[in-house]
């Protein structure tokens, strides 16, 4: 199995230990090992919630330095429809778009065109007979990855379609070719400004066997101030903008799916939140829905971590850029149907987050072992051992990175305990 590429790290050097990120981590991923945070890459899904925790600024996103694109020849920006929602008192997203342009770049697609075409593919998915329901979303990279590792009953409920980036970046490269005739393929190179780590993680992997059309993936907090100097909103401003309400929309959650003028729909943020849903439709404990749309960060893609403002004061700010914008301004030509190469063949595999060893046999004797353990515990999850919890600490035990006596309460008493029967052996 090749090793899956994170975009979220840590420094050793400035993280202190405290359990913070401990705490917070959704897929129990973090351990606090020799005095700071030791991250597993097998449970990690980038969901950044160490990043928005974290009081020392010991966790980072790493993405790339727009220095990447010197490289090309000619060079597309896509930007996500969050960008938008940064700035203040802005009455017209073509100072954005114009200010991109204005930073080196050739051209501008914006991801908030793509999305609208994701959104007709959708609803006419949602017609296919013989699929299975509900449909969940697959343009949120965490939930994906949450679903292979945690989930992975679930994965024939994902929407088989490329998340509205990837639309996006073949479309722009297409377009290039097509008005440039001077352009070979490795000319072009596309820039996706990310509100999130997982977009980055996404690029670096593919997702199965599929491999990215985005060639640089920069955080939306790296070029916020370049850009806020370039947008000159005295001027009179170029009309290059093709979104409408729909593809805004996508920014803040419960985007993607009023986009199906479907009420049979259920939208959830905050990835703890997600993963309840999730529970609930592997358990069957779900209203009848046609689809699921999930996003891991609070609000929506402008709750992510590599954002500038405040998620809600930038979805205000999305509704006011909206109100003037037609419904939608992208359509597909083909109509009666989906085009091929916006599908993904297969879902990534990975080995389940909660399994303790290969075999069956083995892992219920280790689960066994991990119950008796558990119970031996205090129970206080208290986080001091290293581990999230005590059942953490149990399945470290039995895996054998830990020992019993990493529990403070255990310790403790075997130390009391010692003393009282070194002192018993003292008076006799």
């Amino acid at each position: 199995m090749i090793a899956y590429k994170h975009s979220v790290s840590l420094e050793a050097s400035k993280c202190t230990g405290c359990t913070t990120c401990l705490r917070h981590c959704p897929t129990e991923a973090i351990r606090i090992r020799k005095g700071h945070a030791v991250i597993n890459a097998d449970r990690c899904i980038d969901c950044g919630e160490c990043i928005r925790v974290c009081p020392h600024n010991a966790k980072k996103a790493v993405c790339s330095s727009l220095s990447k694109m010197d490289r090309f020849k000619y060079k597309i920006a896509l930007p996500a429809p969050t960008l938008y929602g940064q700035f203040e008192e802005l009455s017209d997203v073509d100072y954005v778009l114009q200010g991109l342009l204005d930073m080196g770049f050739d051209e501008v697609y914006e991801v908030s065109r793509a999305a609208e075409l994701v959104s007709e593919y959708t609803r006419k998915y949602l017609e296919t007979d013989g699929i299975k329901k509900p449909v969940i979303s697959s343009a949120c990279p965490v939930i994906t990855r949450l679903i292979a590792l945690r989930f992975p009953y679930l994965k024939d409920n994902l929407l088989p379609l490329l998340p509205p980036m990837e639309i996006a970046a073949k479309r722009a490269k297409r377009r290039a070719l097509r008005e440039h005739e001077d352009l070979k393929p490795e000319d072009i190179g596309v820039c996706f400004i990310s509100p999130c780590p997982a977009k980055a993680s996404y690029v670096k992997n593919g997702f199965g066997s599929y491999k990215s059309a985005v060639d640089c993936v920069v955080a939306i907090s790296d070029i916020y101030f370049e850009l806020l100097n370039l947008m000159k909103r005295e001027l009179p401003i170029n009309p290059i903008s093709r979104s409408g309400v729909i593809g805004i929309s996508w920014a803040t959650s419960g985007g993607e799916s009023s986009a199906l003028f479907n009420e049979k729909f259920l939208a959830a943020d905050g990835i703890e939140n997600c993963i309840k849903v999730l529970d609930q439709i592997e358990s069957g404990a779900i209203p009848n829905l046609e689809f699921v749309e999930l996003n891991a960060c609070t609000g929506g893609c402008v709750g992510g971590v590599l954002t500038m403002e405040n998620p809600f004061i930038a979805k205000a700010r999305l509704l006011t850029l909206r109100r003037y914008l037609p419904v939608s301004q992208n359509f597909h030509e083909g109509r009666e149907f989906i085009p091929e190469d916006t599908f993904f063949e297969d879902v990534p595999e990975y080995k389940p987050m909660n399994r303790l060893a290969d075999s069956i046999g083995e892992s219920m004797k280790m689960m066994a072992k991990m119950q008796s353990i558990r119970e031996s515990l205090p129970g206080t999850d208290c986080g001091a051992c290293g581990a999230p919890n005590c059942r953490a600490l149990a399945e470290d035990i039995v895996k054998g990175e830990r020992s019993i006596n990493a529990c403070v309460f255990i310790k403790l008493k075997n130390l009391t305990e010692g003393q009282e029967n070194d002192g018993k052996r003292d008076k006799k």
